[in-house]
C-alpha cells in the first residue's frame, strides 16, 4: 500500500470516528434534555443545560489551544472521548440506580462541555496532517458533510431510542464514543517540528493575535459570527410552526431538518467541486442568499415555502463554513493551529448560543416575524459593511493564495 493510500485510509478512519462521536453527542444531548425536563418540568432548566455545555468552552479557550499545540493532538482527542465515555456511562448507572437528578445532569453536561472544548481544536487541527494542502478544502467539505449527516440522524436516533428508555440512549452513545476513540487511536499523523515556547501571557493570547494580524481570517470568522448571530431563526421555529404555519410537531421536525439537509447537499457539492476561484465573492453571495432566505422564511405563510427558505439558509451557510475552515487550516502554521482553532470554535459557539438568545429577546419585544425580518436585513447590512471593512476578503480568489494580498 503506497503512502497516499495509507493517508487516505487514515482520513477515512478520522471521518468515521467524527461521525460516531458526533452521533453520540447529539443522542446524549437529546436524552439529558428530556430527562432534565421530566425531572424539573421547567423550561429554564433546559437553558441551564445548554449554558453548562457552553461556559467551559468560553472559560477554557486560551488553555485548550495551548494544549493542542504542545501535546499529541491524537492523544488529546482519544483521552477526551474516553472521559466522555466514562461520564456517559455514569449517566447510565445513575439512571439505572434511580439517583440521577438535575444537579448530576448539569455536572455531567459541564464536564462533557469541557471535554468538547479540549477535543474540538485538537481534532480540527489533525485534518491538515492527514491530507495534502491541495485537497484540504475538499477534505473539509467531506468532513462537513459527515457532521451534517450526524446532525440529522443523531437527534432522530436519540429520540427513537429514548422511547425505549434513556438507558438505551446512553449505552448506544458509550459504544459510539468507544468506537470513535479506537479509530482515532490507530491513526498515524505526520508531526512537524513545533517551536517549544515557554507558556506566557503572550503565548496564551497568540491565537487571538494571529487572527487579528490576518484580515482575511478575521473578516471571515467575524462575518460568520455576526451573520449567524443576527440571522438565526432556529430558536423561534416552534413559534412559526405552531402560531404562524399551524404545522404542529410534525412540521416543526421538518423545519428543523430542512437547514441540515440543505447544508449536507451543499457540502457534498463542494466536496465534488471545491472552490478554486472567486472564494471571496462566493462567500458574500452565499451570505446574501442567507439573509434573503431568512426574510423569505419570516414572511412566508406556506409550510412548503418556509421549508425551501430554511433549506437555502443551510445550503448558503455551509459555503461560509467550508471557506472559513479552509482559510484557517491552510494559512495557519501547524504549531499555531490549536490556538487559532480554539478562537474559531469560540466564534462559532458564541454565534450559535447568543444568536438564539438575541432572536428570543428581539421576538419578545417586537414579535417573531419582525424579529426574523430584522435579522435577515441585519445579515445583509453586515455583508455590505464587511465588504468595505475587509477589501482583501472581497477580492479573495483562491483559498491557497497569500493572505497578505
Amino acid at each position: 500500500m503506497n503512502r497516499f493510500a495509507i493517508k487516505r485510509s487514515y482520513f477515512t478512519n478520522y471521518c468515521i470516528a467524527q461521525f460516531f462521536s458526533s452521533i453520540a453527542f447529539q443522542m446524549v444531548s437529546v436524552a439529558i434534555g428530556w430527562q432534565m425536563y421530566n425531572l424539573t418540568h421547567d423550561a429554564f432548566s433546559l437553558g441551564l443545560v445548554g449554558l453548562a455545555e457552553f461556559v467551559p468552552m468560553v472559560l477554557l479557550t486560551l488553555i485548550v489551544g495551548q494544549v493542542a499545540d504542545r501535546f499529541d493532538r491524537r492523544k488529546i482527542v482519544v483521552t477526551c472521548q474516553i472521559v466522555e465515555c466514562g461520564f456517559t456511562a455514569l449517566l447510565l448507572i445513575g439512571n439505572l440506580g434511580g439517583w440521577l437528578g438535575s444537579s448530576q445532569i448539569l455536572l455531567v453536561a459541564a464536564i462533557l462541555g469541557a471535554c468538547h472544548a479540549f477535543e474540538g481544536p485538537a481534532s480540527t487541527a489533525i485534518v491538515p496532517q492527514l491530507v495534502s494542502k491541495e485537497i484540504l478544502p475538499k477534505a473539509i467539505a467531506w468532513n462537513t458533510s459527515i457532521w451534517q449527516t450526524s446532525s440529522i440522524l443523531g437527534p432522530t436516533l436519540g429520540g427513537v431510542l429514548f422511547a425505549f428508555g434513556p438507558s438505551i440512549v446512553y449505552i448506544t452513545a458509550v459504544a459510539a464514543l468507544f468506537v470513535s476513540a479506537v479509530l482515532i487511536f490507530f491513526i498515524r499523523v505526520e508531526r512537524g517540528v513545533r517551536k517549544s515556547e515557554p507558556v506566557s501571557v503572550r503565548t496564551l493570547f497568540s491565537g487571538i493575535e494571529f487572527v487579528w494580524r490576518h484580515p482575511i481570517i478575521l473578516g471571515t470568522i467575524s462575518l460568520d459570527l455576526f451573520a449567524v448571530l443576527l440571522g438565526g431563526a432556529t430558536a423561534l421555529l416552534p413559534i412559526f410552526a405552531q402560531d404562524i404555519l399551524s404545522a404542529g410537531p410534525w412540521g416543526l421536525g421538518l423545519m428543523r431538518t430542512a437547514p441540515a439537509i440543505g447544508a449536507l447537499l451543499m457540502s457534498l457539492v463542494l466536496a465534488r467541486f471545491p472552490l478554486q476561484k472567486a472564494a471571496g465573492p462566493a462567500l458574500f453571495c452565499a451570505l446574501a442568499v442567507f439573509g434573503l432566505a431568512t426574510i423569505l422564511f419570516a414572511v412566508s405563510t406556506s409550510l412548503t415555502v418556509s421549508l425551501f427558505a430554511l433549506f437555502l439558509t443551510g445550503a448558503s451557510d455551509v459555503v461560509s463554513v467550508v471557506i472559513r475552515h479552509s482559510l484557517v487550516q491552510l494559512h495557519t502554521p501547524d504549531e499555531m493551529r490549536g490556538r487559532v482553532n480554539a478562537v474559531n470554535s469560540l466564534f462559532i459557539g458564541t454565534s450559535n448560543q447568543l444568536g438564539e438568545f438575541e432572536s428570543g429577546t428581539l421576538a419578545g419585544l417586537v414579535g417573531a416575524v419582525p424579529a426574523v425580518i430584522i435579522g435577515g436585513i441585519g445579515t445583509l447590512a453586515v455583508a455590505g459593511l464587511w465588504m468595505i471593512l475587509f477589501p482583501q476578503l472581497r477580492r479573495l480568489r483562491g483559498l491557497t493564495g497569500s493572505l497578505e494580498e
